[in-house]
């Protein structure tokens, strides 16, 4: 007989990330904890990451949706940056970013911040082009 998951499972990151990253002392406030902008930073760079291999070319984020931390990020924590395309649309695409820590003596991560980027897809003139079809057609 399978017996159900339980609702209190811990959550986990999917899939593989984006980038990682290590924080370090002079992204972080006198307090020790890492400053947003520097997250947001990075949550840019992964979300440009997957953007610029969907559209095979240069991207540009246009805007970010409803950044949420939700956990601090101290020096020496480790942070995972996972990034899924949600949307695309002729000339842009949204994508989902998750930023998850992992302590430095430590294997639990816990989620800590996530928000919604758009990037728009660029011609070499720098103005919006189409983006092509996916590796599946």
């Amino acid at each position: 007989m399978n017996t159900p998951a339980p609702t209190d499972a811990p959550e986990r990151p999917q899939g593989e990330p984006a980038i990682r990253t290590i924080a370090m002392p002079a992204d972080a406030n006198p307090a020790g904890d890492i400053f947003g902008g520097w997250l947001m930073a990075q949550m840019d760079l992964a979300a440009g990451n997957v953007a610029a291999r969907r559209a095979r070319g240069r991207c540009a984020t246009v805007s970010v949706d409803r950044i949420n931390f939700l956990q601090p990020v101290y020096v020496g924590d480790e942070v995972s940056l996972y990034a899924d395309i949600t949307r695309i649309g002729r000339t842009s695409m949204t994508i989902r970013v998750e930023a998850w820590r992992r302590a430095r003596d430590g294997e639990d991560q816990v989620r800590v911040t996530d928000a919604h980027f758009v990037f728009v897809a660029l011609d070499q003139g720098g103005r919006p082009r189409i983006i092509g079809p996916g590796p599946q057609g």
